[in-house]
């Protein structure tokens, strides 16, 4: 065998996500971009800000010495800092730059996490639907991911996460606002948790963490907000980068902040700042980690992806589709009309509309639409969508 059974085995179950952009690829070969309705992917279509180009630029054109060099594992200390006063004013709780690492966007910083805190056999809870890859991020550090239903609103059911905790879980892992639903949970939720997971490591007596992936922060509506999780639960860390809030998925820059209040917190950062280097990453882009210090709070105008929610949400349920409007990210959730989500997905693609099954995500009866796209091809597509449903029911 060329690669290991392992890998192999992963690749037979590889992510729907990526089987529907690959077979995107295909159609749009066949039929033309404009005729093939691509809502596969999470990859933000709107441009990032001229800030952001413009420190880009600066940045780029900078000729001082040694600006391409090795700094520390952990990211420039000015960028820490920057970084640092933002996320105090977000999480309502004072953090000081020690207390941040610079990541290869949120994926690197949830693995860097769990490098960290996982021991082989050790468990983190993840309530569904959530990211497909949380799997492979625990299970790349020895780690066991469990997961646990969420209420039928998709908040979290701290009940059933309670029945989950077992002597071996070392952490909680959410997402908040949620792909592929869309919702936020809310600051009661939140501290239900914080208190569960308390008293659950006091009994245990251990450290169970409680890790918030947050990239979706800034894309928010109707006045919803994003409660900080500093203030709900002191052992916690924050996950993020600023992939979607400014669309820059392919510069790989984000960011881990370590609630300053936490039993170990210096530890943390310390096996940290060892697992950024010793899983490859070594640092984040410096080139990136500079322009991001010119750009705090920046994000691209949110009000371009609510207009396409309320669009989107308001032509499926003229075809008939059962639907909740979501709170955040640009992703809808909808019912499948028939139980067999997978059979519905595949009648959608013969009318050339990719959406991804809920089942990949945890959530089966449902499937996901990553409405991150022109507004044309929203409405081109309702038809097809319409079509579908009466020719199941």
């Amino acid at each position: 065998m060329t690669i290991s059974k392992k890998i192999l085995a992963m690749i037979e179950k590889s992510s729907w996500i990526r089987k529907m952009f690959e077979e995107g690829g295909r159609l749009k070969a066949l039929h033309g971009n404009d005729n093939v309705f691509d809502f596969s992917l999470g990859n933000p279509n709107l441009e990032p800000p001229k800030a952001f180009k413009d420190a880009l630029q600066k940045v780029a054109s900078d000729d001082h010495k040694g600006l391409h060099a090795y700094m520390p594992n952990t990211g420039y200390p000015h960028v820490r800092k920057q970084v640092a006063s933002f996320i105090s004013k977000e999480q309502g709780e004072t953090v000081n730059e020690k207390h941040v690492i610079m990541t290869c966007g949120a994926a690197g910083a949830l693995n860097v996490i769990f490098k960290t805190i996982l021991d082989p056999g050790d468990e983190v809870i993840s309530p569904v639907p959530h990211f497909v890859e949380y799997h492979s991020y625990a299970d790349n550090h020895g780690g066991v991911l469990k997961t646990v239903k969420t209420c039928s609103d998709f908040s979290l059911d701290v009940a059933e996460i309670e029945k989950a905790i077992t002597p071996k879980t070392k952490a909680v892992l959410i997402n908040t606002p949620n792909n592929p639903t869309g919702q936020v949970y809310s600051e009661d939720n939140l501290v239900q948790l914080g208190k569960l997971l308390e008293e659950k490591s006091n009994a245990y007596k251990t450290t169970i963490y409680l890790v918030s992936d947050e990239p979706y922060r800034k894309i928010i509506f109707d006045n919803i907000s994003v409660p900080g999780i500093f203030r709900c639960y002191k052992e916690s860390i924050v996950a993020t980068s600023y992939s979607k809030d400014i669309s820059i998925p392919g510069e790989r820059i984000g960011f881990l902040a370590v609630n300053p209040l936490a039993g170990h917190a210096d530890k943390l950062i310390d096996g940290m700042a060892l697992a950024n280097r010793i899983l490859g990453f070594v640092n984040a882009p410096a080139l990136m980690q500079r322009v991001i210090a010119m750009v705090q709070g920046l994000s691209v105008d949110v009000l371009q992806y609510k207009h396409k929610r309320d669009l989107f949400v308001n032509g499926l349920r003229d075809c008939g589709y059962d639907i909740e409007k979501p709170a955040g990210a640009f992703y809808l959730f909808p019912k499948s009309p028939i139980p067999d989500d997978v059979k519905f997905v595949q009648a959608l693609q013969e009318e050339l509309i990719l959406v991804v099954p809920g089942s990949g995500f945890g959530g089966p009866g449902h499937f996901r639409i990553a409405y991150c796209v022109d507004d044309a091809i929203i409405e081109k597509s309702l038809p097809g969508f319409k079509r579908v449903l009466e020719e199941l029911r």
